[in-house]
């Protein structure tokens, strides 16, 4: 019996577009304690190595920075710790792990999964992995890496690798697409005992044996992602008379700090207290992204409420996005809202132009947030 940590798509070096330089200094800060996470969970629970299923790295091109900073915690990780390179990372003639500056840092604990020869880790375990070593792979590297794999019951033996399983995301014109009833069938042969995945971010289990596993990234990357922010505890045991499969158990254990929500709005003036609502009740804000479309009418008043909430909210939390293509908002301003603001001149001109664009077909989103802004200051006189 082993126990180990199947993880995958640390991506460490990552950047996001809608994080201010602040709220993108602490995410890619909880990718490296992420890292140091996994070492305490190794330590926690008597695992004996760590396999990473490719990404490690966001591009071969990271800062050395980022590289220091990566060593340094899987350093601190008190077991072996074995590296798959995968789509971001791959093992070719630019590969961040030939560098001179991973190889210069790489730890002791640390090995490259290179495809040449397998991995021992522990005894009676052997790690084989199937890199990447170009962007565009030509064939399916995992039924590659199992073409002379005969069944050995001395050894449990683990097949690392990384990318799509045809029955997630069929797709013919993908050489590299991973055929993934050949992999089961290897499985159920007990030419291997594990495959652990990479490449799909949330937490997956692949076919009907229950050891073909994706881990999914350990902190979220997108708003789509089902089951992000875990590792993998896996147990696995060599074939006995009582177990002729032999033994796997396979434990989530969630890490990830950060959430990345969607949430859609149907929108009255009646009805903008539970946006307010919502938006107050989230835990940990300041890391939390939350991307936000908006249905309904509003008056002027009503859409002027509602840009305060989100003005107050975007100073709270770690990103705070609108999903134009699903936001479907109209601003009805009545005469007697306008008349009440008591322009005249110039500025009345202006607010009678906003007020045509904001309401004209779809809506000018930048007219209507200009229109609210009007609303607010001239209100404030």
């Amino acid at each position: 019996m082993t126990r180990f940590i199947h993880t995958s798509d640390w991506q460490l070096g990552m950047t996001l577009h809608f994080l201010s330089p602040e709220s993108q200094a602490r995410y890619s800060q909880a990718r490296i304690d992420a890292v140091a996470d996994i070492g305490r969970v190794a330590a926690e629970r008597d695992c004996e190595f760590v396999v990473v299923c490719g990404d490690v790295f966001e591009t071969s091109r990271v800062s050395r920075q980022v590289v220091a900073r990566a060593c340094e915690a899987m350093a601190a990780i008190p077991v072996p710790v074995l590296l798959l390179p995968g789509n971001h990372d791959p093992l070719d003639a630019g590969s961040v792990y030939t560098s001179d500056y991973f190889t210069a840092r790489q730890p002791s604990n640390v090995r490259l999964l290179t495809g040449n020869d397998s991995e021992r880790p522990v005894s009676g375990v052997e790690v084989l992995g199937a890199p990447w070593r170009s962007k565009r792979p030509l064939e399916d590297l995992l039924a590659r890496a199992c073409l002379d794999l005969a069944p050995d019951p001395t050894v449990l033996r683990i097949l690392v690798g990384h990318g799509v399983v045809d029955s997630l995301d069929p797709d013919r014109d993908n050489p590299a697409q991973i055929n993934g009833s050949q992999l089961e069938a290897s499985l159920i042969a007990r030419r291997v005992h594990y495959v652990a995945l990479g490449d799909r971010h949330s937490t997956t289990n692949v076919g009907a044996t229950g050891r073909l596993w994706y881990s999914g990234t350990q902190e979220v990357t997108d708003f789509d992602e089902v089951d992000p922010g875990n590792v993998l505890v896996v147990d696995l045991g060599l074939p006995t008379s009582d177990e002729p499969a032999g033994t796997v158990h396979v434990e989530p254990v969630g890490l990830g700090q950060w959430r990345f929500l969607r949430q859609r709005f149907e929108l009255s003036d009646d009805t903008v207290g539970d946006l307010e609502q919502w938006l107050s009740a989230l835990p940990d804000k300041q890391r939390t992204v939350v991307k936000f479309s908006l249905v309904g009418a509003l008056t002027l008043a009503g859409y002027s409420r509602v840009q305060t909430v989100l003005d107050h909210y975007v100073d709270l939390l770690a990103g705070l996005q609108r999903w134009e293509r699903h936001t479907e908002l109209v601003v009805l301003p009545d005469v007697g809202e306008l008349d009440e603001l008591g322009l005249s001149g110039f500025a009345e001109q202006t607010l009678h132009q906003l007020v045509d664009e904001a309401t004209a077909g779809d809506g000018n989103v930048v007219a209507r947030d200009a229109l609210a802004l009007l609303h607010r200051l001239a209100g404030a006189r």
